[in-house]
């Protein structure tokens, strides 16, 4: 049995050690939000936080989260960066298709949380590792710029 803190809840999960923390957050927790792109962490999809840092949960083995907290997009919103990263995109229609979108939020809102006032640099580096095939680029950056003035 493998004890997790996923949104502020705690989890006893029986999986093998390592699982990939995406597989236990959507199969066996129950929380979809969280989505596979390309399972070698290259594009972001899968972006969840262990104590507030951005990760990518498709290739970090369950066994290795140890005792840090995790929060998925289900819950980012309640934090004060996750919140005006949420309302920045609601305004701004950032999503077109919305696949890579959770991703992109929680890489946002790690951004934000670490970097009240990103330059653009700053948002360069943080989302570099974010893709959205629909190419919604230029929205994502006007969405963190916006929350960051909030």
């Amino acid at each position: 049995m493998i004890t997790l803190t996923v949104n502020g809840e705690t989890h006893q999960v029986d999986v093998p050690p390592d699982m990939p923390l995406l597989w236990v957050l959507r199969d066996v927790v129950g929380l979809s939000g969280t989505k596979f792109g390309c399972g070698i962490a290259q594009c972001g999809a899968c972006t969840v936080h262990l104590d507030g840092k951005p990760v990518r949960s498709c290739i970090l083995p369950v066994e290795s989260v140890g005792t840090r907290a995790v929060t998925t997009v289900e819950a980012v919103g309640q934090t004060a960066a996750g919140q005006k990263i949420q309302e920045a995109w609601l305004a701004l229609e950032v999503v077109q298709c919305g696949y890579c979108q959770s991703g992109q939020v929680m890489s946002a809102a790690a951004l934000l949380a670490r970097t009240p006032k990103p330059s653009d640099a700053d948002i360069d580096a943080a989302m570099a590792g974010n893709i959205c095939r629909c190419g919604t680029y230029s929205r994502i950056r006007a969405a963190i710029k916006q929350a960051s003035q909030a």
